[in-house]
C-alpha cells in the first residue's frame, strides 16, 4: 500500500525494514518496496541515503572519477517563452501581449542569442541551455507569424539554426529542451547539439487527464508521449537528459513507477545521460500557488531510491538552487552532478532562486568530501564513446573542449567559434568490395561485432518486447469461406477471412495458392519479367544499428567499405556496356557523408550513363539526406530529382507496424515517416517499390497490417511499382544470434505471404516480385506458382543479403531467370524500372553477355 505524496500517514515499520534491509544488501527493488522507501524519514532515511551513496560511490570508481561531483558551466538561454500547453506551476511561459509590453519580441533575435552566448564564453561558459515552450507555433498566430517573417518552417527550423549560430559564433556547445520531437526531429537537431533533454515529470496520466491536475489541457505532458520521446532519444542515439519534478500531487506509487519507467529507457537504449529529480516549489501567480513545496526529506529520499534503481553507472543531479544550504544531504543521498550553474543568466524557469555561486558549491561539496569538476553538457561517458552517440560535425567542437582522457571539460580551453560544415571526407574510397565471396572466410573471424551488447540496445528488454509481437492469435474465421471470398473477389476479403488464410496450410494452401495465381493470370498474364540492373551498395559503413542487418560495419571494421563516386560512376558504365537498364543504389547511414552526397551519386552516374535508369535511396537514405541538409523531405526529393533520380527503392520498410519496428531496429525511421517520404515521392513524380521483410519477430496480423497498409497507400498515390516479398535472412543476424527472432519463414509462410500479397494488393499493384537471392531458384519458381510474377533482377554484385548469410549467390544471369521461370512453367522477358518494354539495343547488348560482368572492379586501385 501507498499513500499520497502530500499526506501524512506512511507504510509500516515493518515493511520499511525489509525494504531498508533489502537496499543495504543490493537486492533488486519492486515498485511497492520502492514507494515504501521513498517514506523513509529520520534514521531510516539515513540509512536509506547511505545505502544509496555506496551505490553511487561505486560507479564513480568505475569510472574513473572517484569523489568527483560535476557541474556544467552554462548560459541559460529561453529562445521563446511562448508554448502551447499550459501547465499549471510554470512561470516560464507567457502570451505575445506581455512579450509586447515588455519589449520583447515572440523569439529572442539571433542578436540576442549571440549576445548571451558571447558573454557566456568570455566568463568560460562551455554550454548554451536552450530552453522553450512546445510547438508555440500550434497555439498563438504570432509565433508563427514571426516564423514565417523571418523564414523557418517551424519552430525547431529556428532552434536549429541558431545552435549553429552559436557552435560557429561562440563555440559554446548546444543542449536543447525544445519539448517533444518525434523521431524525424531528433534527426534534423543531432548533427547541432551534443545533447538534448526533456524532464518525463511524471508517468501518473490522472495529472495529465483530469481536471484541476497540474497538466489538464497541455497536450505535451501526456506521458505515454513523453515516454515515446525518451525512446526516440535511445533509438536516435543522442545523449539525453530526463528527470521527475516530484511534489505536483503524484502519490508515492506513482513516483516510484516513474522511477522505474525511466530505468527501463535507460536500460533499453543507454542514452539517458543524466536524471534529474527536481522538487516542486510553488510561484505566485500560478493555479498552484497555494500548493506546499516539497519537503527537503522527500526530495532525498527520492534522490537515494533513483540511485538504487538506476544503478551505480547513472549520473544523477539536483538543481542546487531549488535548495538552501542543504547540498550535503543531496551528496549524502547519492547525487553526482548539480547540472548547469551559470555565473551569468538567470534560471528562466526558477527565477526566484538564484544559481549558487560556483566557488560556493565548491566548498560545500568539498564540505561533504568531493572534488567539483567542470563537464561538458555532453557527459563523460558519451564523449568517450564517440559514433554514433555524436554527429561528426560537432566532433571538433566537443573535442576542442573536452580532455581527452577523462571527457570531462577542459577548464582551460579556449571557448571560440568553429566551422560547423560537412565533414571534409566525402566519398573517399576505403576497404574492400570482395564481400560477395569473402565474407564469411576473411574480415570478421566471429559471427558477431565486439560491440554486440552495446550499440543494439539491452538485449534483455528486448526479448520482453518481444514477446507479445510473437504471440500468435486464434483464429476463428472459416477457411472454407475465406477461400470461397477470394476466389470470387480478392477485394471483399475481411480481415478475419485474410488473417485465417494467412494462416493456411495443407489443401487450404495449396487452394489459396490456385487462387493467388489465377489472379496474377488474369492481373498481369503469363510472362514473368525480369530486369538487367546492377545494385552498387556504395557503402556499408553505418551506425543505425539495426538489429536484423549483418551488412552495416563500423569504419574500423575488417569489412568496411566506400566507394568513391568515379568507382560508383565505373560500375554503372560497366553494367551499362552488359545490357543493363537500371542502377539500384544503397548504402549505409555513414556519419561522414554529407546530405548532398545523393545527389553527387546520381549525377556521377548520370554524366556517365545518360540513359540509365537511377533506382536509389530507401526511405531512411531520403529522411538522413533531408535532415542533414536541413530541407524539408519533399525539398530533397525535388532536388534528388533534379540531379537526375528517377525512382526509390521502397524498402526500409520491414513490417509496418512500430511494435515490431521497435524490436527489429534501433534507430530506423518510424512506419509513420516511411509512409510520408514514399507518399512525397509518389505525389512528386518519383515512383517507389515497395517490400516487406517477414519471418523474424512478427506474426501474420503484422502482414495483414502491413499489406493493407500499402494498398491504402497505393489507392491514394498509385506510386508504387511493385510490391516485393523479402525473407528475414537469419543466419548472422544480430537479432536471431540474441536469441529473440526465428530463423526465418518457413516455406508455407513463404506461400502465403506470396499468395495473399497478391490478393490483398490487387487491383491495385499489379507486380508481385519473388527474391531468388533469399529463396534461392527453386523457391523462386514456387513463389511463380503463388502470385508472383516478378523475378527481380540480375543484380551483378549483390552484398546485402550475402552478408546477413545468404547462400543463393550474388548474381543471376539472364540465362538463370529465365530458367527459373521456366522451371515454373512460364516463359521471360525482360523489362524497365517501370515495367516497360525494353529497347531493342539493350536487349542485344545484355544478350550478348548473358548479363554477366566480365570482372568485379575492387575498391582501391
Amino acid at each position: 500500500m501507498t499513500t499520497s505524496a502530500a499526506s501524512g500517514t506512511g507504510p509500516s515499520e515493518n515493511s520499511l525494514r525489509r525494504a531498508l534491509k533489502r537496499a543495504r544488501d543490493g537486492v533488486a527493488l519492486d515498485v511497492a518496496e520502492a514507494a515504501v522507501l521513498l517514506q523513509a524519514r529520520g534514521g531510516h532515511l539515513d540509512d536509506l541515503a547511505a545505502s544509496a551513496a555506496r551505490v553511487r560511490d561505486a560507479g564513480l570508481e568505475a569510472a574513473g572519477r572517484p569523489g568527483v561531483i560535476t557541474y556544467s558551466k552554462s548560459v541559460f538561454i529561453p529562445l521563446t517563452r511562448l508554448c502551447r500547453d499550459k501547465c499549471h506551476y510554470c512561470t516560464f511561459v507567457t502570451v505575445p501581449g506581455r512579450l509586447r509590453r515588455d519589449g520583447h519580441g515572440m523569439f529572442m533575435s539571433p542578436d540576442e542569442v549571440l549576445d548571451v552566448a558571447r558573454r557566456g564564453a568570455e566568463l568560460g561558459c562551455k554550454e548554451a541551455l536552450i530552453t522553450l515552450g512546445d510547438k508555440p507555433e500550434d497555439r498563438w498566430p504570432e509565433a508563427r507569424e514571426w516564423l514565417d517573417a523571418h523564414g523557418y518552417d517551424d519552430t525547431l527550423a529556428y532552434v536549429r539554426a541558431v545552435s549553429i549560430l552559436i557552435l560557429e559564433e561562440t563555440g559554446l556547445l548546444p543542449h536543447l529542451n525544445p519539448g517533444v520531437m518525434s523521431w524525424t526531429d531528433f534527426q534534423r537537431l543531432k548533427p547541432v547539439a551534443p545533447s538534448m533533454g526533456m524532464m518525463l515529470e511524471t508517468t501518473a496520466a490522472r495529472l495529465w487527464s483530469e481536471p484541476g491536475g497540474p497538466h489538464y489541457g497541455s497536450p505535451d505532458k501526456d506521458p505515454a508521449v513523453r515516454l515515446r520521446v525518451l525512446e526516440d532519444a535511445g533509438r536516435s542515439s543522442v545523449p539525453f537528459t530526463s528527470g521527475l519534478l516530484i511534489g505536483i500531487g503524484e502519490t508515492y506509487e506513482e513516483r516510484a513507477e516513474s522511477l522505474f519507467a525511466l530505468r527501463k529507457v535507460a536500460r533499453a537504449y543507454h542514452g539517458v545521460q543524466e536524471l534529474i529529480i527536481q522538487n516542486f516549489r510553488a510561484k505566485p501567480d500560478t493555479a498552484m500557488r497555494g500548493m506546499p513545496d516539497a519537503e527537503l526529506d522527500d526530495l532525498v529520499a527520492t534522490v537515494a531510491v533513483a540511485r538504487l534503481l538506476m544503478g551505480p553507472a547513472a549520473c544523477l543531479q539536483a538543481p542546487p538552487n531549488l535548495v538552501d544550504a542543504e547540498h550535503g544531504r543531496l551528496i549524502g543521498a547519492g547525487v553526482d552532478d548539480w547540472g548547469g550553474v551559470s555565473p551569468l543568466t538567470i534560471d528562466h524557469v526558477n527565477p526566484e532562486r538564484p544559481w549558487p555561486q560556483i566557488e560556493v558549491l565548491r566548498e560545500r561539496s568539498a564540505a561533504a568530501g568531493f572534488e567539483l569538476r567542470e563537464r561538458l553538457c555532453v557527459y563523460p561517458e558519451f564523449v568517450s564513446r564517440g559514433e554514433p552517440w555524436l554527429d561528426p560535425r560537432l566532433l571538433p567542437h566537443v573535442r576542442a573542449l573536452a580532455d581527452p582522457e577523462t571527457g570531462l571539460a577542459r577548464e582551460d580551453a579556449v571557448v571560440e567559434g568553429r566551422p560547423w560544415q560537412e565533414p571534409d571526407e566525402g566519398f573517399t574510397a576505403s576497404g574492400r568490395t570482395d564481400l560477395h565471396r569473402t565474407v564469411d572466410t576473411e574480415g570478421r573471424t566471429a559471427d558477431r561485432r565486439d560491440d554486440f551488447d552495446e550499440v543494439y540496445g539491452d538485449w534483455d528488454a528486448l526479448r520482453e518486447a518481444a514477446v507479445p509481437g510473437m504471440a500468435p492469435e486464434r483464429i476463428d474465421a472459416d477457411v472454407r469461406q475465406a477461400l470461397r471470398t477470394a476466389a470470387d473477389d480478392p477485394t471483399r476479403l475481411t480481415d478475419a477471412e485474410a488473417l485465417a488464410l494467412l494462416h493456411a496450410d495443407g489443401p487450404a494452401l495449396d487452394a489459396l495458392c490456385r487462387i493467388a495465381d489465377g489472379v496474377r493470370q488474369a492481373a498481369a498474364g503469363e510472362e514473368v519479367t525480369y530486369i538487367v540492373t546492377r545494385n552498387i551498395n556504395f557503402t556499408n559503413v553505418c551506425y543505425t544499428g539495426c538489429r536484423f542487418c549483418a551488412f552495416a560495419q563500423r569504419r574500423t571494421d575488417a569489412d568496411a567499405y566506400t566507394l568513391s563516386l568515379e568507382q560508383v560512376a565505373d560500375r554503372a558504365r560497366q553494367a551499362w556496356d552488359v545490357g543493363a537498364v537500371e542502377v539500384c543504389m544503397q548504402g549505409g547511414i555513414h556519419p561522414d557523408l554529407p546530405g548532398t552526397a545523393y545527389f553527387d551519386l546520381v549525377r556521377a552516374v548520370k554524366e556517365r550513363v545518360p540513359g540509365m535508369h537511377v533506382h536509389a535511396f530507401s526511405p531512411m537514405e531520403v529522411v538522413n539526406g533531408a535532415t542533414r541538409t536541413g530541407m524539408s523531405v519533399r525539398e530533397w526529393l525535388t532536388a534528388a530529382k533534379e540531379a537526375g533520380l528517377d525512382t526509390i527503392p521502397g524498402t526500409a520498410a520491414e513490417i509496418l507496424d512500430d511494435e515490431v519496428r521497435w524490436v527489429l531496429t534501433k534507430g530506423k525511421l518510424p512506419a509513420a515517416t516511411w509512409i510520408e517520404v514514399v507518399t512525397t515521392a509518389h505525389e512528386l513524380g518519383i515512383r517507389s517499390s515497395s517490400t516487406m521483410m517477414y519471418g523474424h519477430v512478427d506474426q501474420p496480423r503484422h502482414w495483414l497490417g502491413h499489406l493493407r497498409t500499402l494498398a491504402r497507400v497505393q489507392q491514394e498515390t498509385g506510386g508504387f511499382t511493385e510490391f516485393v516479398t523479402l525473407p528475414f535472412v537469419h543466419t548472422n543476424a544480430p537479432v536471431y544470434l540474441a536469441g529473440i527472432a526465428r530463423p526465418g519463414p518457413t516455406a508455407r509462410d513463404n506461400r502465403a505471404v506470396t499468395a495473399m500479397a497478391r490478393l490483398l494488393l490487387h487491383p491495385w499493384i499489379p507486380n508481385i516480385q519473388t527474391s531468388w537471392v533469399k529463396l534461392g531458384a527453386e523457391g523462386a519458381a514456387e513463389m511463380l506458382r503463388s502470385g508472383a510474377n516478378d523475378l527481380g533482377g540480375t543484380l551483378m554484385e549483390e552484398t546485402i543479403s550475402r552478408m546477413a548469410g545468404s547462400s543463393y549467390g550474388s548474381y543471376k544471369s539472364v540465362e538463370d531467370l529465365v530458367a527459373v521461370a521456366a522451371a515454373a512453367g512460364r516463359p521471360a522477358r525482360p523489362r524497365t524500372t517501370l515495367y516497360g518494354e525494353v529497347p531493342q539495343e539493350r536487349q542485344r547488348a545484355a544478350a550478348a553477355s548473358d548479363g554477366r560482368l566480365p570482372e568485379l572492379l575492387p575498391v582501391l586501385d
